[in-house]
C-alpha cells in the first residue's frame, strides 16, 4: 500500500468515526497518501462522540493535510487523479442512496462522482441503521456498478437494530487492495 494515493472521505455516522479516523491512520502508517475528505455534517457539527473540531484536527494531523470539505474543493479530485482509490468511512444510508441515485450535493458525493468519472475505484464502508431496509435497494444498485467496492459488513445488533448493518472497520485495507485489484473482498455479508 506504499505510495498509494487514497481519497478518504467521511460521512456523519458519528459513533463510527473514531473507529474510521484509527484505520485510516493505519493506511497512512503503511505509507499511504492521504486526502481527507468530509461531509458538511461530519465537518461540522459536534456530538457526544466528540467535538468537530478536534475531529477534524485529528483527521488533518493524521493526513497532514486539510481537509477538504466543499463540492467545489472535491470536484477536481477525479479530473486531477488525486486519488487511486476513494474510501468513504463510514458511508450512511443517506450517502448511499445520494451515491445510487448519482446525486452530488455534497463534497463526499462529488468526490465519488468525480473519481468514478476517471474509471478509478471507489470502497464504501457502510454504517446504517436502514441498510436492510430503505437503503437495501441502493446497496443492491451499487454491488452492481462498475468500479463500486465493499468493506464486508453485518448486521451490528439484530435484535434492536434488525435492518441496521456496520461494515468490519479492521477489514478496510485487505478491501482496499482487492478494490485497486479490481476485486470484491469477500465474503461481502459475513
Amino acid at each position: 500500500m506504499e505510495k498509494i494515493k487514497i481519497g478518504y472521505a467521511m460521512t456523519g455516522s458519528f459513533c463510527t468515526l473514531d473507529k474510521s479516523i484509527g484505520e485510516m491512520a493505519k493506511l497512512a502508517e503503511e505509507g499511504c497518501d492521504i486526502l481527507p475528505i468530509m461531509s458538511e455534517n461530519a465537518y461540522s457539527i459536534s456530538t457526544r462522540f466528540g467535538k468537530a473540531s478536534e475531529i477534524v484536527t485529528r483527521v488533518e494531523n493524521i493526513a497532514n493535510k486539510s481537509v477538504i470539505h466543499t463540492v467545489n474543493s472535491a470536484e477536481p479530485i477525479g479530473p486531477r487523479k488525486m486519488c487511486d482509490l476513494l474510501i468513504v468511512a463510514p458511508c450512511t444510508g443517506n450517502t448511499l442512496s445520494k451515491i445510487a441515485l448519482g446525486i452530488t450535493d455534497t463534497p463526499v458525493t462529488m468526490a465519488v462522482k468525480s473519481q468514478l468519472r476517471i474509471g478509478a475505484p471507489v470502497l464504501l464502508c457502510v454504517a446504517t441503521n436502514d441498510a436492510l431496509g430503505a437503503s437495501a435497494e441502493n446497496i443492491g444498485k451499487l454491488l452492481n456498478r462498475k468500479n463500486m467496492y465493499f468493506v464486508p459488513f453485518s448486521q451490528d445488533d439484530p435484535q434492536n437494530k434488525p435492518n441496521s448493518l456496520v461494515a468490519y472497520f479492521d477489514l478496510i485495507q485487505q478491501a482496499a487492495q482487492a478494490a485497486l485489484e479490481g476485486k470484491q473482498m469477500q465474503p461481502i455479508f459475513a
